[in-house]
């Protein structure tokens, strides 16, 4: 244990070191803005000191009283996890599940997405480079065909996969096959509920936040913002506004508050997830066109008019799209947040704390809830969905826990 913490605090080391030029490289591959490449490096290096100092508390022997004079159960590596992992945050995706890994004693290989495969060789220099054994973390460049292939190896005890809910489909049915453990963090349309108690202003800066992050391309991010009618007006004309005065540009420039989308094709099947609602009835707001840019920009967009059976309904947008809802209850906006097939996370605005602390217990079905804030992973809290968003828990105690033996231990 002693060693594995000393590797996770030598790659601590070197994120910090390397976040220019790593930063860098995620805006080359992918399009994120610095500042948010930046504090992407710096949260892997957050979560690779949280295990190097807990993670030996977290798989201690825990004593159990039984008939057996002793008994305790102790929690034992799987051995090679396969780490199937997507664009959108190229380094925070793969350390919020290796850093944990490692530190439970596993080896890991990843497929990362191809479009990002200097992000995906970087990550495994550094690992060399904090002086882990050969082999202990290895880059597969490989396509998406092979990954059933990899998980159907021998050597391969475990897979983890993040990215969209069809591909979660598709490895689980591999992994199953072959009866091997996986988890699964699929996509998001997260509902965040504005009650008629809630500080409008706060809650109108923090949703546009949430949903204009990378581009808008985070399972997490705001979506679906539900609103009770008395403050409904008032909500979409600050956060209408807010979503405005965000300026897409280059990823470059620290004034640039978005950058384009990670490719021409999502860009184009975003607008076209836009124009066919508005071709339902749903009507813009703001935004709602391709610019004329070689690149793959999307200006905010916010959509209000929404019904079921339109794509802003029933699907996950994956960029700068908002789509408003007025609801005359709270039971109603409940009842909307809940009528999805995604269940990763949710939000709730308002300004009695035991109601919202009520609501997102009981209320919302997500597999995170946060109250008066934008949802966000924190390697101290347990992260992960329910319904087609998937199963399993990253991060905290949970997260190290997924991928080891669970070991009874009994001594008569």
């Amino acid at each position: 244990m002693e060693a594995r913490s000393s590797y996770l605090l030598k790659l601590e080391e070197q994120l910090l070191e390397q976040q220019q030029s790593l930063a860098d490289l995620i805006v080359s591959e992918m399009g994120k803005v610095k500042k948010e490449a930046l504090a992407e490096i710096k949260k892997c290096a957050w979560v690779c000191r949280y295990y190097a100092e807990n993670g030996a508390g977290f798989l201690a022997r825990e004593p159990i009283a039984s008939d057996a004079s002793e008994s305790f159960v102790s929690f034992q590596p799987l051995g090679t996890v396969l780490a199937v992992m997507p664009w959108n945050f190229p380094f925070w995706q793969v350390f919020r599940f290796l850093a944990p890994a490692l530190m439970a004693g596993n080896t890991a290989v990843l497929k990362h997405a191809s479009n990002v495969p200097g992000c995906s060789l970087a990550i495994e220099k550094l690992v060399q480079d904090a002086g882990l054994p050969n082999n202990v973390f290895r880059s597969l460049l490989i396509g998406g065909k092979s990954v059933k292939q990899v998980i159907e190896n021998p050597k391969v005890k475990a897979v983890t996969l993040t990215g969209s809910t069809p591909a979660g489909k598709s490895v689980a049915a591999a992994a199953g096959s072959v009866l091997k453990k996986s988890v699964l963090e699929l996509g998001g349309s997260d509902p965040y509920l504005i009650l008629e108690d809630a500080n409008i202003e706060e809650a109108a800066d923090l949703c546009a936040t949430s949903r204009l992050l990378n581009a808008g391309q985070s399972c997490i991010g705001a979506k679906r913002f539900i609103v009770v009618e008395q403050v409904y007006e008032q909500f979409r004309d600050a956060f209408v506004q807010k979503m405005q005065a965000a300026q897409y540009g280059d990823p470059h420039d620290e004034k640039t508050a978005i950058g384009p989308l990670a490719r021409i094709d999502l860009r184009n099947e975003l607008h076209g997830q836009v124009s066919a609602s508005v071709a339902k009835g749903a009507k813009i707001l703001c935004g709602g066109y391709i610019p004329e840019h070689e690149a793959a920009f999307y200006p905010p967009t916010v959509l209000e008019n929404i019904e079921a059976g339109m794509p802003a309904y029933d699907e996950e947008l994956f960029g700068p799209v908002a789509s408003l809802f007025k609801v005359k209850t709270e039971a109603d906006g409940i009842r909307i947040a809940n009528d999805t097939i995604f269940g990763l996370g949710a939000g709730v605005f308002t300004s009695d704390l035991e109601r919202g602390k009520r609501l997102a217990e009981k209320g919302l079905d997500a597999g995170c809830v946060f109250v008066n804030d934008f949802v966000k992973s924190d390697p101290r809290l347990p992260f992960g969905g329910i319904k087609e968003s998937g199963f399993g828990r990253e991060l905290s105690v949970f997260g190290i826990r997924e991928f080891v033996n669970i070991k009874t231990v009994a001594v008569k």
